[in-house]
This record gives structure tokens, C-alpha cells and sequence, in this order.
């Protein structure tokens, strides 16, 4: 008996977590739509303001070392301590390996 009712709730909570996700997704905008969110003002600032604010005539590197240089510093300090983890652990199994 309390399997039962113990899956009647599991039941009915996936159900009410579907449903909000499925309502959830019926109010995104269309993909590739330009007046979408994400095409409004900011791409704009970027192509025509990007020499005038930082003064570089790649706007690829402007948008990288200037408008986005924290995310971009983060990013890298995430890859260096993947890159770090993945020696020390390879270094640890070499190290192991040659002690037997």
C-alpha cells in the first residue's frame, strides 16, 4: 500500500515538472528570429561602436580582450586547472607504476 502511494506521488510530481517544462518551452521564442532577445542591442554596440570605445580594428579581438575579457580570463583559469588536474593525475599514476 505505501509503494503505491509512494509512486502516485512520484508519478504526479514528474507529471506536474513535464507539464511546467513543456509550458515553459511553448513560451520561447521561435529559434533564428531576428527580434529575438538575444539580437537586440548588443550585437548592434558591438559592430558599430567597437573601434570608438576600445580603439583595436579586429572587432573579434575587442569583443574577446575588452567587452568580454573577465568571462574570457575565467574560461582560461578553468582550462589551465583541467590541463593542471589531468598532469598530476598522470603524473601520479607514472609515479605509482614505476614503485611496483
Amino acid at each position: 500500500m505505501k509503494l503505491r502511494v509512494r509512486n502516485l506521488i512520484i508519478l504526479v510530481f514528474v507529471s506536474v515538472t513535464i507539464y511546467g517544462m513543456l509550458l515553459m518551452i511553448a513560451e520561447l521564442p521561435p529559434y533564428g528570429m531576428p527580434d529575438n532577445p538575444v539580437h537586440n542591442e548588443v550585437s548592434v554596440r558591438y559592430i558599430n561602436e567597437a573601434l570608438e570605445e576600445t580603439g583595436v580594428l579586429n572587432m573579434v579581438t575587442s569583443i574577446v580582450l575588452d567587452y568580454r575579457a573577465y568571462d574570457t580570463m575565467f574560461e582560461t583559469i578553468v582550462l589551465f586547472t583541467a590541463v593542471l588536474a589531468v598532469v598530476i593525475t598522470v603524473r601520479a599514476s607514472n609515479g605509482k607504476e614505476k614503485g611496483k
